[in-house]
């Protein structure tokens, strides 16, 4: 078995309408937000052994504050594939991961990343900004991971409901 976590980027910023969609950074309240998934993910013990993000500027900004809020020591990988990706693209990444890694946390965009979550679960699963899935796949190496692998979902927070809980 092994674990992934699949986490949409937090709450961007649309105030300078002169930058790309790749350019956006995040916005306060998504940075708030990133707060509250990793207090949730380290008082469940949940600390990633790898963190993958989409390379657009608000997703790499996820990662990054993510792993600065968990204390995680490992590298950052960045994939343009995931900018925009579909399924196939998160399978991708996921199939270039080495067998000794057992957790894999995903920073990407909807609506690919949503469809890959519903894949995985069966189950509809909304995802809002900064939402993130924590799942348990039936695999017991990265490569043999495909659009047909499925998994549980162990757990699903929304920034909005940690909010709420406060």
């Amino acid at each position: 078995m092994k674990t992934l976590f699949l986490m949409r980027h937090a709450k961007s910023s649309w105030k300078d309408d002169k930058l790309a969609d790749h350019e956006r950074p995040l916005k306060k309240r998504g940075l708030k937000d990133i707060k509250l998934i990793a207090k949730e993910l380290k008082k469940n013990d949940l600390i990633p052994d790898l963190i993958i993000s989409s390379s657009a500027v608000r997703a790499k900004e996820t990662a990054e504050y993510l792993a600065e809020c968990l204390g995680y020591q490992g590298k950052i990988k960045t994939s343009d594939a995931l900018y925009m990706g579909e399924p196939q693209d998160y399978v991708a990444s996921l199939k270039e991961v080495k067998e000794k890694i057992e957790s894999v946390l995903i920073v990407g965009h909807n609506p690919g990343l949503e469809a890959y979550l519903q894949i995985i679960d069966g189950k509809i699963e909304s995802m809002p900004t900064g939402s993130l899935g924590y799942l348990m796949l039936a695999v017991e190496d990265w490569e043999s991971v495909s659009l047909e692998t499925m998994g549980d979902l162990i757990g699903f927070w929304k920034p909005k409901d940690l909010r709420d809980k406060e």
